[in-house]
């Protein structure tokens, strides 16, 4: 999966995956992963998220990556505020009060960046990589967060054959699997969601799930 898909996404619009509101499974679970009060959360592939903005109000700082410019500039027109912008070495970084967006590469981001970082929220980023991919994101990117960092992971589970990603099905098999070395994983929740999502099924998807997760780095 090359930038170039997604930054193309974002140029013709093709954004389904954002949500109009925060996430439910982020506003149920949240408090279970026991990130501490006010920490800074990490939100990889953040798009123009609101789950971002909720973080905010509710005192936390933000750091987000995102590779598009345009889910950039859009995060903060519709938030009705001006960023500060400054170049760094792995991104443009746009800062509004608690909250860090960082316009690039999340396989760029120096680890400089996540300090601090007590917790993670992971919504669309692990499955919207293909599977080698997602092995090289937790591999890089996760192991940048600090010791003790607490996180919740959201995906989505359906039969692979009937339907090519993204977003791509990863199952709790391959979850546990990818965060074996260094992560403490615990499902919280699956929900069957076929239903609010007549789009798979539309395209022959038979079985679809959400499921999530509380990480805990050791």
């Amino acid at each position: 999966m090359e930038s170039d898909f997604w930054l193309q996404r974002w140029r013709e619009a093709q954004t389904g995956f954002h949500q109009d509101a925060p996430t439910p499974l982020l506003l149920e679970h949240w408090p279970a992963i026991g990130a501490p009060p006010g920490c800074r959360v990490f939100v990889p592939l953040a798009g123009k998220s609101l789950d971002m903005a909720w973080f905010a109000s509710q005192g936390h700082q933000v750091l987000g990556a995102e590779l598009s410019p345009l889910a950039v500039a859009q995060f903060f027109e519709g938030q009705g505020i001006a960023p500060g912008i400054r170049d760094a070495s792995d991104g443009r970084h746009h800062v509004a009060g608690p909250i860090t967006l960082v316009q690039g590469d999340v396989f760029g981001l120096e680890a400089d960046a996540f300090q601090g970082c007590a917790a993670v929220f992971d919504r669309a980023a692990l499955i919207a990589l293909p599977a080698e991919m997602r092995q090289r994101y937790v591999r890089e990117v996760y192991s940048k967060l600090p010791s003790g960092c607490r996180g919740l992971l959201i995906t989505i589970e359906f039969p692979k054959h009937e339907r090519a990603g993204p977003p791509f099905s990863v199952d709790e098999t391959e979850v546990r699997a990818l965060f074996a070395d260094a992560w403490e994983v615990e499902l919280l929740e699956r929900r069957d969601i076929l239903a609010q999502q007549p789009r798979f099924a539309e395209e022959g998807v038979t079985r679809l799930a959400t499921a999530a997760y509380r990480l805990r780095r050791r």
